[in-house]
């Protein structure tokens, strides 16, 4: 589950999955900051974080307090995992046909504390891929490649290393924001339809949400890391509306570009925004835009 401007992030046995050959690797990055590991691939944003507390009715809602989790939310255990733990959903409804969810798992780990496994993403609850996950990050079967530093100098793009500089930092998981150069998310997928399941929902979120107002949006062709292919761009309108990010950037204007499509033998979601007083290139676009798409003439 992605965010823009607006950020607010069956299981059959162990055996089975080591032996599961689809290349997750190559779609999954993560990034540790120490108290809390965060994740993503094909869409979907999850994390990791580890807490003293002890696997009790006590400790347990002491947490859920820390998650906003009520009384009233249903409580169950995940039977197919193979540690104890207690699972808790949420739905809500965010934009025309559109629902976030959000799943918790709550797991007694080696040191009988607790460990809270997240995940949140769009639409259909996917309990697969939410226990594919679990199990792989509890049997610590997450590859160390997998992981970027904290602190940005290159970044891995979908199999690409792009040399960035210091001057650009995360704001989320395969999200990255350069000063008046813009700002990009993405997400690897396996498939072309989940790729453009994610920029929809993407776009549908960020279009509903209030502080801003489409002035334009149309269909432009682009070359988006050597594939020529379409990318739909918007154009929001910041004036007179009180927003903290457009504070922040001191612009008036926000154009955004969403594409979905094949990148390296896998399939790439990825927007791409400046503000209006970015720095921009002779090509239209932002230096950080620059180094994935160009404009076609």
């Amino acid at each position: 589950m992605k965010r823009l401007f607006f950020l607010t992030i069956a299981l059959v046995s162990t055996i089975a999955f080591s032996q599961e050959n689809d290349d997750f690797a190559k779609r999954l990055k993560a990034i540790n900051n120490k108290t809390i590991v965060f994740y993503n691939t094909d869409g979907v944003d999850f994390s990791k974080q580890a807490f003293s507390n002890e696997f009790s009715e006590k400790g347990l809602k002491k947490l859920y307090r820390k998650y906003d989790i009520k009384d009233s939310d249903a409580k169950t255990k995940d039977e197919t995992l193979r540690h104890n733990n207690i699972y808790i959903t949420k739905t809500e409804n965010v934009a025309e046909n559109i629902n976030q969810i959000s799943s918790y798992y709550f797991i007694e780990n080696k040191n009988k504390t607790i460990t809270v496994i997240w995940f949140g993403y769009y639409n259909a609850l996917d309990k697969a891929f939410e226990r594919k996950y679990v199990n792989r990050i509890v049997n610590d079967q997450i590859p160390k490649e997998v992981f970027e530093p904290m602190i940005i100098e290159s970044i891995d793009f979908a199999g690409r290393k792009i040399e960035l500089g210091n001057s650009c930092y995360w704001t989320n998981i395969n999200t990255v924001q350069c000063p008046y150069y813009g700002e990009m998310n993405w997400s690897v997928h396996k498939t072309l339809e989940s790729a453009k399941n994610a920029i929809h929902n993407q776009f549908t979120v960020t279009k509903s949400k209030k502080g801003g107002k489409v002035l334009s949006e149309e269909e432009v062709d682009v070359l988006f890391e050597g594939t020529e292919t379409k990318a739909k761009k918007v154009v929001y309108d910041f004036t007179g509306v009180k927003s903290v990010l457009a504070g922040m950037s001191g612009g008036k204007t926000l154009t955004i570009y969403y594409v979905a499509c094949n990148v390296r033998d896998n399939y790439v979601s990825c927007c791409m925004s400046f503000w209006n007083n970015d720095t921009l290139t002779e090509n239209g676009l932002t230096p950080l835009l620059e180094k994935v798409m160009q404009l076609k003439k």
